[in-house]
């Protein structure tokens, strides 16, 4: 089995790149390798390579930039996965695409199943949301599409290691409380992603899948957590103040959902994998800094 993943240097990438099965034959591309917004460079690449499937780590994913910077965001999110599902269908290979929680409104107020409408409230939702449609019209039951939430991981970017720098740069924080959703360790979507992909290999799976680890929080419960286990681990020196703000105390370009929890029960049935609380895999990435 070949299986080539795509944005090797972002959090997903590397995760996945560092869980790779040995019995897998693998192609890890960063941007420079393979620009899946060159339809020419994408074809050239996955003929060559000839995968399987497809795991397509790529996104951009500057929610507030993407207000402004709507083309790039459309060029990546949108067309960069219609090129890949044009030219998986004409290699004979299945997509695997990651997508968001960003491509709900945040009304329901119960947890989101794969079947629920979409609304997504900004460009960088509604770009995730185009990729999703362009995808499943190409490739039809070849292509699998796993929404997650609020990634993380010790690689690259991301709240954890924000908080952790300002908690050790700051008097004081304030978070906001009245967004909820799921931090999810970029790791334990990674695991995931493999044994969907051999399973992908076998059989016709579902078109969309939810993925997240377990519980819900809000931001200010993520900072909390994030204070007391890294003060726990002797991260940090001491505890500084984290007081809760509300999402309308710190506006930004891009409006996001309050609540985006997602319904993963079918998911976790179908791969026979119950996961992890939030709390606890952030504790094992916190141990990893």
């Amino acid at each position: 089995m070949k299986i080539l993943v795509t944005a090797k240097t972002g959090q997903l990438g590397w995760e996945l790149y560092r869980s790779k099965p040995n019995n897998i034959e693998t192609l890890f591309c960063d941007s420079s390798e393979l620009d899946i917004t060159s339809q020419y460079n994408v074809f050239t690449v996955l003929n060559d390579f000839k995968p399987d499937v497809v795991i397509n780590a790529a996104a951009y994913t500057a929610v507030d930039k993407a207000e402004t910077d709507r083309d790039t965001c459309y060029a990546v999110n949108e067309t960069g996965v219609k090129n890949l599902a044009l030219t998986c269908k004409q290699v004979g290979a299945k997509l695997i695409h990651v997508s968001t929680d960003f491509v709900f409104d945040a009304a329901k107020n119960s947890p989101y199943t794969p079947t629920d409408a979409t609304i997504p409230l900004g460009v960088y939702g509604a770009s995730k949301l185009a990729g999703e449609c362009a995808a499943q019209e190409i490739l039809k039951q070849d292509v699998s599409i796993v929404r997650t939430a609020w990634l993380y991981s010790s690689h690259g970017t991301n709240f954890v290691k924000n908080m952790l720098r300002l908690m050790a740069e700051k008097s004081q924080l304030g978070v906001v409380v009245d967004q909820i959703g799921t931090p999810t360790a970029a790791k334990n979507l990674a695991a995931v992603l493999w044994v969907l992909a051999e399973k992908m290999q076998q059989q016709t799976c579902d078109t969309i899948y939810h993925w997240t680890d377990l519980g819900t929080a809000s931001w200010y419960d993520f900072a909390i957590a994030i204070q007391e286990i890294a003060l726990e681990q002797k991260k940090l020196n001491q505890e500084i103040p984290v007081q809760p703000i509300k999402a309308a105390q710190y506006p930004t370009p891009a409006k996001r959902p309050a609540y985006s929890v997602l319904d993963t029960n079918a998911f976790r049935e179908q791969l026979n994998i119950s996961g992890i609380h939030w709390r606890k895999a952030l504790a094992q990435v916190i141990t990893e800094l």
